[in-house]
C-alpha cells in the first residue's frame, strides 16, 4: 500500500515538474527575458557552434534587394519593382526556448524585408476572418465574396479559398499588372506556350505563384473591408506586443476603393517590392503564439482550429499547408529533422521554424537558403 501511495505522489510530482517546466513565457512589449542554455538542459557550447554557423553563412546575395529581386526574377515577362525595396542588413536570428531568448545574433531591432514570410501572416488574417465567420467554408466559391469580375470564368470560379490558401488554385488572369502565367514560368517554352496553357482542376496541382498569393490579399481586404495592415496591428501585432516599427506594403497600383474609401491591396511577399517589413524580435513574438496555437499569455488571438488546419499538408503538396511550410516527407524534407517541425519561408534565407514538442521557435534573417537544415540540425544536436 505504501509503494502504491509512494508511486502515486512520485508521479503527480513528475507530472508538476513537466507541466512547470513546459510553461510559457509572454514578453511583455519592449522587453523579453533571456535565460541561460544550461537552465534548459541544453548544452551551451553546441549551441553557441549552431549561432556561429548561421553568422559564417550570411545570404550571399547582394545587399542591395532591389537588384537582387530584379536579378533573381529576371526571367519573367514584364516583372518589375512596383512596392517600396529596402537594403539587408547582416545575418541575424534569435533562438526562443519555452517563451526565453536563449540565443541571439546579429541587430535583431532592424526592420528588414521578410519577402514570402509575409505568406504567412497573409494566412493568418484569413485564419482571423474564418474564426469571426467572415468567411463561411474554406471550402466555399472565393467568387461569392466578390461582385467584381476577377473570378469570371468556368475555372476561376471553381475557385475556393481553401485553393488560394494552399496555392493550387490555378487561377487564372491579371492582377496589380502581373500576369498568372508570367510569375515563375517553366523553363521549358515561351511566352505563347505559357500563355496557352492548359489549365489545371482547382486544388490539384501546387504552384507557388505571387499574383495568386495577392488575389488572396484582394479578396481578404474585400472582406475585412478595411486595409489588412489594420487587421494584423489590431488582432495579433498589437496584442503580442510587436514594436511600433513594422510595415506591410502593396504596390503603387494596388490602391482600391472600398466603401467610398481609398485603400491599398498589400502584397505576399516582395518579390515585385512591397509586403512586410518587420525585425527579428517581432518575428520571434508571432512565431511563440503560433507555438502556443494562437493563445498569447491566456487570450485566444487565432483558434487553435485554424491552426491545426493551417499545418496540415494539403492535397496538391505534402510540405504545404495554409502558406507554411511543414517538414513531411516529400520534396522538401529536412533529412534527420522532427516531421512535426514547420515553418515560414521567404527568399535570402528569411525563417520563422517552430516545434511544439520542444517548445521551440527558432527566427533567422539572412542565412544562406540552403543551409537552414544543416544549422537546424547543428542547432538540434545541443538539445
Amino acid at each position: 500500500m505504501m509503494k502504491t501511495k509512494n508511486n502515486l505522489l512520485f508521479l503527480v510530482l513528475l507530472i508538476t515538474h513537466v507541466c512547470i517546466a513546459q510553461t510559457i513565457y509572454f514578453p511583455l512589449r519592449g522587453s523579453w527575458e533571456e535565460k541561460k542554455p544550461s537552465e534548459f538542459g541544453i548544452e551551451t557550447k553546441k549551441l553557441q557552434d549552431a549561432v556561429v554557423f548561421a553568422k559564417n553563412n550570411e545570404y550571399s546575395g547582394a545587399k542591395d534587394l532591389r537588384q537582387a529581386i530584379l536579378k533573381g526574377f529576371e526571367r519573367e515577362p514584364y516583372h518589375q519593382i512596383l512596392g517600396p525595396t529596402k537594403k539587408r542588413g547582416a545575418a541575424a536570428g534569435l533562438i526562443i526556448k519555452n517563451g526565453y531568448i536563449i540565443a541571439k545574433w546579429g541587430d535583431i531591432e532592424r526592420v528588414d524585408m521578410t519577402f514570402s514570410v509575409t505568406k504567412s501572416y497573409l494566412s493568418t488574417v484569413a485564419g482571423l476572418a474564418f474564426d469571426n465567420q467572415l468567411i463561411s467554408s474554406l471550402d466555399a466559391p472565393t467568387y461569392k465574396h466578390l461582385w467584381d469580375r476577377t473570378f469570371d470564368g468556368n475555372h476561376n470560379r471553381k475557385i475556393t479559398w481553401r485553393h488560394l490558401l494552399t496555392q493550387s488554385s490555378d487561377w487564372s488572369g491579371q492582377l496589380w499588372g502581373g500576369y498568372d502565367w508570367a510569375d515563375r514560368p517553366p523553363k521549358e517554352g515561351n511566352i505563347d506556350d505559357w500563355k496557352n496553357r492548359p489549365l489545371n482542376e482547382p486544388g490539384t496541382v501546387f504552384e507557388y505563384n505571387d499574383v495568386r498569393v495577392n488575389l488572396l490579399a484582394y479578396c481578404l481586404l474585400n472582406v475585412w473591408r478595411k486595409p489588412l495592415p489594420q487587421v494584423l496591428k489590431e488582432k495579433i501585432m498589437d496584442p503580442i506586443g510587436a514594436s511600433t516599427t513594422w510595415r506591410w506594403f502593396g504596390y503603387e497600383n494596388s490602391w482600391v476603393n472600398i466603401d467610398g474609401i481609398k485603400m491599398q491591396s498589400v502584397s505576399g511577399g516582395g518579390h515585385s517590392g512591397g509586403g512586410l517589413f518587420v525585425n527579428t524580435l517581432d518575428h520571434a513574438r508571432f512565431g511563440l503564439l503560433f507555438l502556443n496555437n494562437g493563445n498569447w499569455n491566456g487570450k485566444q488571438l487565432l483558434s487553435k482550429k485554424w491552426i491545426e488546419e493551417a499545418t496540415k499538408p494539403s492535397l496538391a503538396n505534402s510540405n504545404y499547408g495554409f502558406m507554411w511550410w511543414l517538414n513531411q516527407k516529400g520534396t522538401r524534407h529536412w533529412e534527420g529533422l522532427p516531421e512535426h517541425l514547420y515553418y515560414a519561408a521567404g527568399f535570402g534565407g528569411n525563417f520563422i521554424v517552430i516545434d511544439h514538442k520542444r517548445n521551440l521557435v527558432v527566427v533567422t534573417r539572412w542565412l544562406e537558403p540552403n543551409k537552414i537544415d544543416e544549422f537546424i540540425t547543428n542547432l538540434y544536436k545541443a538539445l
